[in-house]
């Protein structure tokens, strides 16, 4: 309380929070903000006892704080705590629609497809991408062992659509379990393909046969003057097809999972091409 009504001793610059795990997010928050009010660095400890079974509300609150350190996070901060204890009745059972039924996110998502179509803004074609190659990508058990903890992973991580978003999480990571294994690093790099193939149109990528297959959405804004030269790029070893689905089929046969991955990265930048800016 004494802290919150503005102790300010600026030479301070190490502050140690013991039992974060029964604060608020809002007070934890507070109470950050009572070191490095200068020029000079400074670091917040927030401690919880050893072994001890904390609360998954208290998780999440510890984990906001840690995420977001950067300067003017309280507009995010009090985005996390709303989504943390829920919306009131502004958003809550009392409304006719209630966000507890699809979730904060989706329901995030919604509003603001809304906000586009009544603001006449150009809808791009909603598809999803899916991939299917042979590497392991997964988080292990071993490494991560809060199925939670484990589970908002994989949700960050479907959500990473840059290298510098998965550079960000294998920082993160790092410090928390230590170094990751292999299997976790191809996760990353399979969430990527999927971002960068979703931005090609393209609707599956499967391997099969010792190929690649590219399926292409059938009304993809293709400039068709320039596959003849992504053909010719790849000589034989890249060939457009046009069945029951139109696409293309990359020779990929005896690949380690790094070369396979990356040859497949390199084929989605070049169908890249092949779209008007």
């Amino acid at each position: 309380t004494i802290i919150e009504t503005g102790l300010d001793i600026p030479n301070v610059n190490t502050i140690i929070i013991h039992d974060a795990d029964r604060f608020g997010l809002a007070q934890l928050y507070q109470l950050r903000g009572r070191v490095g009010r200068t020029n000079r660095s400074a670091y917040a400890f927030l401690l919880y006892k050893r072994d001890k079974m904390i609360k998954e509300v208290a998780e999440k609150r510890l984990k906001a704080i840690r995420e977001f350190t950067d300067l003017g996070s309280g507009y995010k901060i009090s985005m996390k705590d709303l989504e943390i204890r829920g919306a009131g009745n502004l958003l809550g059972q009392e409304q006719s629609g209630n966000i507890e039924a699809v979730g904060y996110d989706l329901y995030c998502k919604m509003l603001n497809d809304a906000i586009k179509r009544l603001s006449g803004e150009v809808e791009k074609p909603d598809f999803t991408t899916s991939i299917e190659l042979p590497v392991e990508a997964y988080i292990p058990d071993t490494y991560v062992k809060s199925e939670y903890v484990k589970l908002d992973l994989y949700k960050r991580i479907s959500k990473c659509s840059t290298r510098e978003a998965n550079d960000a999480i294998i920082e993160e990571v790092r410090d928390r379990f230590g170094e990751p294994p292999e299997c976790f690093f191809r996760l990353l790099d399979i969430s990527y393909l999927k971002a960068i193939a979703h931005r090609a149109y393209i609707t599956d990528i499967k391997y099969m046969n010792n190929e690649v297959v590219f399926t292409m959405m059938p009304d993809a804004p293709v400039n068709t003057d320039r596959i003849g030269a992504l053909l010719k790029k790849y000589r034989n070893e890249l060939r457009l097809f046009s069945e029951k689905d139109t696409g293309f089929r990359l020779t990929a046969s005896k690949l380690i999972p790094e070369e396979l991955i990356a040859r497949v990265e390199q084929a989605i930048e070049d169908i890249l091409t092949l779209y008007d800016e």
